[in-house]
């Protein structure tokens, strides 16, 4: 394909140059500019059936040429296809995303930072001879190589085994805005200009799903051992953990935080043991297919909160 004056065609063969494979976002947007299954026309790619902006990723330069011709799109990198992981090391959106109690107080201010206490834990050097990329609010893409035959899913900040706070990865399933595009006005830009370093074997270590430990609690013969709990706090326990049984997809982690910091002001004032309380939201926890070290994890902060109210309280 001949020399293009177009910015965002030439950023996207750019990628598609990398071995990156690429899918139009719409113009200064992070949302992808293909229709969606509701409204597919069943025409040209999607002529055999509905196809998402993950299969629809190319590295064709004649496809890109067609696709980026019709306007300004920015570009998506789809990481599964590409072999790649990206780290997002966010920054806070609003005064009130703060760094979250097991980390405040330490000097950390964005995901950067995170990323960094990280690495100084796993007695690493922080991985940055790699394709960065600065992003339009001041945070930063890494990118890593996946070896061969690996899939790695997609992790929010800490939960489910996550790397921590505005610490994203993106993998199988997930995409990347691609140097050369603008978000709300502000580019993202190329800050080493390095190939994608393999994935270092520590972070594919952390990023690996845990198999099981076993079969979840027994929720009924956890709550067999408490019964030497007064009425009033069996019954506070006996609700919460209901609560947290009865919490639909996404709303999981949120409802057990909820649930420990309300048993979490019974702790603090010594008519909960902190034990009971544990061992009964970690069984909720897990029957609902939540990790024992995401619950217990959840559940500390839960009871913190909880016993913040106590103290203020007093």
């Amino acid at each position: 394909m001949p020399p293009t004056s177009n910015p965002q065609l030439a950023a996207a063969l750019a990628a598609a140059g990398r071995g990156h494979h690429v899918f139009p976002l719409a113009p200064d947007a992070k949302y992808p500019a293909l229709h969606h299954k509701d409204r597919c026309p069943g025409i040209s790619a999607c002529a055999d059936g509905h196809l998402g902006w993950e299969k629809r990723a190319t590295l064709d330069p004649d496809v890109i040429g067609r696709a980026w011709g019709h306007g300004p799109y920015g570009i998506g990198v789809a990481c599964g296809p590409s072999g790649l992981l990206v780290v997002d090391l966010d920054t806070p959106k609003h005064p009130r995303d703060v760094p979250p109690p097991d980390v405040a107080g330490q000097g950390i201010a964005d995901g950067m930072d995170v990323f960094a206490a990280l690495c100084e834990q796993y007695q690493q050097p922080i991985p940055d001879q790699t394709l960065t990329v600065r992003t339009g609010r001041g945070g930063f893409h890494l990118y890593f190589v996946l070896p061969d035959g690996v899939r790695l899913r997609n992790t929010t900040g800490d939960k489910r085994g996550g790397l921590g706070w505005k610490v994203d990865t993106r993998a199988s399933g997930g995409y990347v805005v691609a140097p050369g595009s603008t978000v709300n006005g502000k580019p993202y830009v190329v800050t080493v200009d390095l190939p994608p370093a393999p994935l270092p074997p520590w972070l594919l270590t952390l990023l690996t799903p845990k198999a099981p430990a076993g079969p979840p609690p027994d929720v009924a013969s956890i709550r067999s051992r408490i019964g030497r709990l007064s009425a009033y706090n069996r019954a506070v326990l006996d609700r919460e953990a209901a609560k947290v049984e009865e919490a639909g997809e996404g709303r999981r982690n949120t409802a057990l935080f909820a649930s420990a910091a309300s048993v979490g002001r019974l702790v603090a004032a010594g008519t909960l043991p902190e034990a009971d309380a544990t061992n009964a939201l970690l069984a909720a926890g897990r029957s609902i297919g939540l990790g024992e070290s995401e619950c217990l994890r959840t559940i500390r902060q839960g009871l913190a909160r909880g016993a913040q109210g106590v103290s203020r309280a007093a």
